[in-house]
């Protein structure tokens, strides 16, 4: 009866976490819509490439097989060459060699395995790929923070910005309104500190494609699934014309 007890209550501690994550790191604005194109093979190549190269350096994939990349049209040796860290093997999966303690130290908190957060953080304002295609779009410069870094889709977060190099330093813009007697800032839009590698249009694309890719990695059999239910419907409807005639044929002669 402990054991149970226990158990309940390891699950209501659990939850409480993950609606207090949602809380502080999804209300604070709207969701933008991610592309969803998980069946792009381009771009979930380009994701699986920024993947491993920017997250898979504090993040794991635990649950993900470099090997299973092969889904997304990528041969074992192109993995070899351009995706595996030098001691990994391509039927390993995706860890980190971080010590958790430094980075509990460092960011505040270990870093979660991200195979499946893309399905973790949907909520009431959309999908898990929305809130990850907001969240790595809305980073900017704070000074005031530990690691110098804001986000607005995840206030004081912990995490700087990992695609720092690529988007460049911005601050958000506010615009001060007075509704119903008091005054409010809006956000209204970006102000660029220091341009970076990419364009605007390039950085939204690229963010794209990493969400597409974390998007296809919680769910690899997704499409194929899809492909599957359009089919299982076709057949449903023909068999049930079928059953239908059937029926009619059956009873015709009967009064």
């Amino acid at each position: 009866m402990k054991t149970i007890q226990k158990f309940v209550l390891a699950l209501c501690v659990a939850f409480a976490a993950i609606s207090g994550a949602h809380a502080a790191g999804g209300n604070a604005i709207a969701w933008d819509k991610a592309p969803g194109k998980t069946n792009d093979l381009v771009s979930l190549q380009n994701g699986a490439k920024l993947f491993v190269n920017y997250c898979l350096n504090c993040h794991s994939a635990a649950f993900m097989r470099y090997n299973r990349l092969q889904d997304i049209g990528l041969t074992n040796q192109q993995i070899k060459d351009n995706l595996l860290f030098t001691t990994d093997r391509v039927g390993d999966t995706m860890k980190v060699n971080a010590n958790p303690n430094q980075a509990k130290e460092w960011f505040g908190a270990v870093p979660p395995d991200l195979t499946l957060v893309a399905r973790s953080r949907s909520g009431h304002g959309g999908t898990g790929a929305d809130y990850l295609y907001t969240y790595l779009r809305t980073y900017y410069r704070d000074e005031a923070k530990p690691t110098g870094w804001n986000n607005l889709a995840f206030p004081n977060v912990g995490m700087p910005n990992p695609l720092w190099e690529l988007q460049g330093e911005r601050e958000p813009v506010y615009e001060e309104r007075v509704e119903h007697g008091h005054t409010t800032q809006i956000f209204t839009g970006w102000k660029t500190v220091k341009p970076g590698t990419l364009t605007p249009l390039q950085y939204d694309q690229a963010v794209g494609d990493l969400v597409n890719y974390l998007q296809w990695m919680s769910e690899p059999v997704q499409n194929a699934r899809v492909q599957i239910g359009v089919w299982v419907l076709i057949f449903l409807s023909i068999f049930t014309f079928i059953a239908w005639r059937l029926n009619a044929a059956y009873w015709k002669d009967i009064k």
